[in-house]
């Protein structure tokens, strides 16, 4: 008879998202992982066959849990207004960086990562960042200020916006001056305040 796994699976994927997110993909080794897990070779191979599978869990856990939080800001009905929301995510960004956040987003993380060229890895983050867009997308569609637009200028809206938060994830994992991610926060809220933006 087979002995019982000695772990839960979602603590062991929530550890290795840790070593991951401090790494990064490829430079996060076996060791790195068993001593994060703090599993043994065998029971990280006999629960997740290999690094790469771990970490595509990892990445479909942080969609879950990151993604769907931003997502579920940015379509949350109680605030009325989709630029107050978008503006809303952009803040908690700029507060997490001023609490000393400096890991930035595990998704952007990977996206500007050389495991970009794995497809099924590509894939996953593509898909992440799909669920964002969708959330900026659905907010822009609430803005009375952005009504009369066509919906091609407002998707392309929300396409820049996403390009903006990626771009400060990754700063703030540089550990760029809080400063700089508040400036670029105040150019979104002016852009957002743009009558037909």
């Amino acid at each position: 008879m087979a002995r019982p796994r000695e772990f839960k699976t979602d603590d062991a994927i929530k550890k290795a998202a840790n070593v991951f997110w401090e790494k990064g993909y490829l430079e996060a080794s076996l060791p790195d992982l068993l001593d994060g897990m703090g599993l043994t070779r065998g029971s990280l191979y006999k629960a997740f066959k290999d690094k790469k599978t771990l970490f595509l869990l990892v990445l479909a856990h942080y969609e879950d849990e990151a993604v769907g939080a931003a997502k579920a800001c940015l379509t949350d009905s109680s605030v009325p207004d989709g630029r107050d929301r978008i503006l809303s995510l952009f803040a908690a960004l700029c507060a997490a960086v001023a609490a000393g956040d400096t890991r930035g987003c595990l998704l952007c993380s990977a996206a500007a990562g050389y495991e970009m060229s794995d497809p099924d890895i590509a894939a996953a983050v593509e898909k992440g960042m799909s669920g964002i867009r969708e959330g900026l997308e659905a907010a822009m569609n609430d803005s009375p200020l952005h009504a009369g637009i066509p919906d091609v200028e407002r998707r392309a809206i929300a396409n820049v916006l996403l390009t903006q938060y990626i771009g400060l994830r990754v700063l703030a994992r540089s550990r760029m001056p809080l400063g700089i991610v508040e400036q670029s926060v105040d150019s979104i809220r002016r852009l957002l305040e743009m009558d037909g933006a």
